[in-house]
């Protein structure tokens, strides 16, 4: 399987939980579907060309994360007016938004049905091309692309070895607490699958346990290797 191992990273992000519509809060790190997202952005599709590709890269991609820098989150109010009548008095809105979030992101090729949008993808990151701007889930928060690598990955089959991992993994792995450096670890519901309507499904939700920025978890489970690197990664 081909994968592309890509930095984004930008001053601030917002990829907003569906469940929290009233004063917005941000999962902790970029989502698959804003992945897709930022893929389309790159290669200059509009929004009713990624109409029917979000169903078919949600399912024809995989991906995988690790924080390069530590969570941090900041609150700030806006409020909102309309477009025809801005003079008038607004809604006061409180949107929770990530300070300079950057990851370490894999983006792996599961199906050839997408191969030439991939391959588009990883060659316009590679050459520091963009049709659009890409964007850290809002308009407003730009992203900075860097191109890593693109290698051929395996997935291994593992049931009783222990293995080190700093990227995100499945919450069915099983972490082993040993008791020594204390850090933090968090938990993440992330959305896997848009379909046509730009709707989130539910039951394609999988939830995920991640370290923070600089640290590992030890784990049992499945996990996908880079051929070249060596780098053990969960991909969902």
């Amino acid at each position: 399987m081909l994968a592309m191992q890509i930095i984004v990273e930008g001053n601030w992000g917002h990829f907003k939980r569906p469940e929290t519509n009233n004063n917005p809060l941000t999962h902790d790190f970029i989502t698959k579907t804003a992945l897709i997202g930022m893929i389309g952005a790159v290669l200059g599709y509009d929004r009713e060309e990624m109409k029917p590709l979000f169903p078919q890269l949600s399912n024809d991609l995989l991906y995988g994360v690790v924080l390069k820098q530590p969570v941090k989150k900041i609150s700030w109010g806006f409020t909102s007016r309309t477009a025809f009548k801005p003079w008038e008095s607004g809604t006061p809105k409180y949107f929770e938004f990530l300070k300079n979030p950057s990851f370490k992101v894999i983006v792996a090729l599961k199906n050839d049905n997408s191969k030439n949008i991939f391959n588009a993808f990883c060659d316009s990151v590679e050459n520091e091309d963009s049709v659009f701007t890409p964007v850290l889930g809002w308009h407003n928060c730009p992203a900075n692309l860097s191109f890593i690598s693109r290698n051929e990955i395996e997935k291994i089959a593992n049931t009783t070895e222990s293995i080190t991992m700093n990227c995100f993994v499945s919450s069915n792995h099983k972490p082993q607490i040993d008791g020594g450096e204390s850090f933090r670890v968090g938990f993440e519901n992330l959305p896997t699958y848009q379909n046509n309507d730009y709707w989130n499904l539910p039951n394609r939700y999988e939830k995920v346990i991640y370290p923070d920025a600089g640290h590992s978890i030890t784990v049992k489970g499945d996990y996908y290797q880079d051929r070249q690197l060596k780098e053990k990664w969960w991909l969902i």
